[in-house]
This record gives C-alpha cells, sequence and structure tokens, in this order.
C-alpha cells in the first residue's frame, strides 16, 4: 500500500478545510488527477466554495478551475465507459466528455445544494451523446428523425416480444402514438446510420465461390443513361439542319404525325415526306457515327 500517497492526500484534504475559512491561497497539489473519487468529492465542495468568491481571469480562479476539471476527470471517464461497445475511439469519447465536465464546473452554484456529481453526469452524457449523434450517422439527418429512430427501435422491440412476430407499422405508429407516415419516415432515416462502400469485397461460404464486390449485387444498367448520350451528341447536328428539316423531324417523332398530315402541312405529297425523312435521318445517322469514329 503506497503509504506515503495517502498520507499526501491527507495533508492536502487538511489544508483545503483550511483553506475553506481561510482566505489565504489555495493549496497546491502535486497530480489533482490522482485523488480518489470519494476525497474528490469532499474537495470539490471546498474548491467551488472558495471559486464562488474569486474574481473570474485571475490567476487563483483558473488554479481553482483547472483542479476542478482534473479532479473531477474520473466522473467523464465511469460516463464514457457506458459507451465502450459504440466502436469509437474512447479517448475522442473522453475528449468530448470533458466539454460537458467544464460546462457542469462553470455552471454548478453550491446554493443548488445537490452533489456536484448528480450535477455533472447529465452534462458529460449528453455531450457524448450529442458526440455520436453528429459524428456516428452516415448520412446526416434532422435530429427529430434520430430521436425518432431510437424510439421506434424500443418500440418494435417492445412489440415484438409482446406479439411473437414482427409489429406493423400502424401497431408501431399506436404504440408511439404518431402518424404511420412518420413511423414510415424514421424506417427510411435509419437507413441512413450506417453506410458500406460499394467496393466492400463479400466473400461466399463455399470454396468455389469466388471474391466478389457489393456493387455485383445492386444496381442495374441503365438504359436510359445511353439515350442522354445519344442526345448529347444528337443536338448540335439538330442545330446544323434546316427551319423546314427540324420541323419536319417533330412533327414525325415529337407529334408522331403521320407522313400524309406532314405533308398537308408543308403543301407536298406524301413520298416526298417520306425521302425528306430519310435524307434527314441518314444525315443525322452519319453526323453520329463520324463522332464516334472519331472518339
Amino acid at each position: 500500500m503506497n503509504t506515503a500517497g495517502i498520507r499526501s492526500e491527507a495533508v492536502v484534504v487538511e489544508q483545503t478545510a483550511e483553506s475553506a475559512t481561510d482566505e489565504g491561497p489555495l493549496p497546491g497539489m502535486a497530480d489533482p488527477r490522482s485523488i480518489a473519487p470519494r476525497d474528490a468529492r469532499e474537495l470539490s465542495r471546498q474548491f467551488f466554495q472558495r471559486l464562488s468568491g474569486l474574481d473570474e481571469g485571475t490567476h487563483a480562479y483558473q488554479y481553482a478551475r483547472n483542479t476542478l476539471i482534473e479532479m473531477n476527470m474520473s466522473l467523464v471517464r465511469f460516463a464514457a465507459g457506458r459507451f465502450r461497445n459504440r466502436g469509437d475511439d474512447m479517448e475522442d469519447v473522453v475528449q468530448t466528455g470533458m466539454i460537458g465536465l467544464i460546462k457542469a464546473i462553470d455552471r454548478f452554484e453550491l446554493s443548488r445544494e445537490v452533489e456536484f456529481t448528480s450535477f455533472a453526469l447529465p452534462y458529460i452524457v449528453g455531450e457524448i451523446k450529442r458526440f455520436f449523434r453528429d459524428t456516428t450517422w452516415a448520412v446526416h439527418v434532422p435530429r427529430r428523425l434520430q430521436e425518432l429512430r431510437v424510439e421506434l427501435a424500443k418500440a418494435r422491440e417492445e412489440l415484438s416480444s409482446r406479439l411473437d412476430r414482427e409489429p406493423t407499422t400502424a401497431e408501431l405508429a399506436t404504440l408511439m402514438n404518431i402518424t404511420e407516415n412518420e413511423v414510415v419516415e424514421a424506417q427510411l432515416a435509419s437507413n441512413g446510420y450506417n453506410s458500406a462502400s460499394l467496393d466492400a469485397a463479400l466473400t461466399g461460404d463455399g470454396p468455389e465461390d469466388g471474391e466478389a464486390v457489393l456493387a455485383d449485387f445492386i444496381g442495374m444498367e441503365e438504359e436510359g443513361l445511353r439515350l442522354v448520350e445519344d442526345f448529347q451528341s444528337l443536338a448540335p447536328l439538330m442545330a446544323e439542319l434546316s427551319d423546314r428539316d427540324r420541323e419536319i423531324i417533330h412533327l414525325r417523332f415529337v407529334e408522331e404525325a403521320t407522313q400524309a398530315e406532314i405533308g398537308e402541312r408543308l403543301g407536298c405529297s406524301q413520298m416526298h415526306v417520306s425521302r425528306l425523312i430519310k435524307r434527314i435521318i441518314m444525315r443525322l445517322r452519319e453526323g453520329m457515327l463520324g463522332e464516334l469514329g472519331c472518339a
């Protein structure tokens, strides 16, 4: 047992107790972080009492505030331990919890007649939860939907155990006291919590199964994309046509008029319209094939 450390802590406690009634300098501490949580609670009360009488920005104020932070770091580690299985770097979680501890110290008042630990823990846990809410979602969704996702998971678990089956949207909406549309919205928002790369490797169960990637199993060839490319290539060729040729193309392929109807509008025979259409299409085809050949 480290008797020297115990004696050192005892001296610190004794000196601090004296400083609570004496307006002299605050006692020095070699390492406030090494103070046991039980002693830290008592010392924190005395330091808060002295802190309330000090002017902000003074050396004594900064020393008292910093000492309170270091003495109560065990609260942050305790709160962070609840989130150990979330898969994030615990150092980041602890650093985030420290923000909550500092806020609690700056807002704590002895007149509340409540233990500082009870006052600080909600601040610390709140900052950590905010950290997960803001950083762990793969796709950003509104806070309302993030909170609704948690409530939805609780409702689904409760109803599944009660009904011994997967609950319906209507049953979830009734239990959560929201509309069915809101339930569906929360379910869709839940898809944004996790993400996976399309290049993520997937390995089959059997030795004959080769390695594949996620992109091989989702998505499909969109035929419309080819049309987009064709339209982009066709646009400058259409611009080179005469007004009459563009009108003929528009009447035939947009308004879907017959050759006879086009002839009536242009004042020519159906046979002449047929020859004009073939000539125009041939010209456009040659232009398109020419661009492909250059590419």
